[in-house]
């Protein structure tokens, strides 16, 4: 299964909001991400069918283990990505916004090279 960068955006999210919160749903989704919430609803539609997370009778979303697996790998090339380029000198923001685009196109052999020399360069 290939996910859309739009989809890894919304599993990102839901991902975040579940470390901070107890409870997530589509609206806290939408608020996070700045969407409407028919497009949330769509996104976490697609999020659901894929198997990547489930919804319960209240709808509060929470991740499958697939889910949170996939998840767990976006949000780790996010914060090494912001954190390589906020290291070359590019301030947070934008470092942060560049590494979104960066993180849904970078190959697993470039981000382990990448994650490798940031390994290294932090000791």
């Amino acid at each position: 299964m290939s996910l859309k960068p739009s989809g890894e955006m919304y599993l990102e999210s839901i991902y975040v909001l579940c470390k901070t919160k107890s409870a997530v749903r589509s609206v806290d989704v939408a608020e996070h991400m700045g969407f409407s919430k028919p497009s949330v609803s769509r996104g976490v539609g697609l999020l659901k069918a894929d198997g990547l997370i489930k919804l319960d009778e209240n709808g509060f979303i929470s991740l499958t283990e697939k889910g949170s697996s996939l998840a767990k790998k976006i949000y780790e090339r996010h914060t090494i990505l912001s954190r390589a380029l906020t290291l070359l000198g590019v301030d947070e923001q934008t470092a942060a916004e560049d590494a979104c685009r960066i993180e849904h196109i970078i190959s697993d052999k470039s981000f382990a090279a990448i994650k490798k020399y940031m390994k290294n360069k932090l000791k």
